[in-house]
């Protein structure tokens, strides 16, 4: 007979553990990325981390994977990542390097979805053009790609 497992009782004055963020391998990822035909491309050929020549999915939120997924499928463009968790990207909690951006190719059909699906926002510090999705995914122009803050998923 199997025994029953209960879960421990939560009382008002247990306080609860912050949510651990899930995070993903780059094999893991790029399985992620290969099975919703989302691509990618590494100046270096590469996907090591700490090689900023390198495009490394290694370390990356659960979260941001299913955003990349969910954009792909929302906007029906072809999406290209062109950074990832990689050094080299600028610091902070919401970063690269923490598993919460990526990069992506500013194709006409990927730049129009952003532009036309999602608010358009002040612009960031150093000047780019910022969009945000209702989920507050942030979208912001760079001068040679589409950087992304995933929030969540969006999806």
């Amino acid at each position: 007979m199997a025994q029953e497992v209960r879960a421990p009782v939560r009382t008002a004055a247990a306080p609860r553990a912050a949510a651990a963020v899930a995070k993903l391998s780059h094999a893991q990822a790029a399985a992620r990325f290969r099975a919703a035909g989302v691509k990618w491309t590494s100046s270096g050929g590469c996907s090591n981390r700490n090689n900023k020549r390198c495009t490394s999915f290694d370390r990356l939120n659960l979260a941001t994977a299913k955003g990349a997924v969910a954009l792909k499928k929302a906007s029906r463009c072809a999406l290209t990542v062109t950074g990832g968790t990689e050094t080299g990207h600028a610091g902070g909690t919401y970063s690269h390097w923490n598993g919460y951006k990526l990069d992506f190719s500013p194709t006409a059909c990927l730049s129009n979805h952003i532009t036309r699906t999602y608010k358009r926002i002040a612009n960031r510090g150093d000047g780019a053009r910022q969009y945000r999705a209702p989920s507050g995914n942030i979208y912001a122009r760079e001068a040679s790609h589409w950087d992304v803050t995933f929030r969540n998923c969006g999806c």
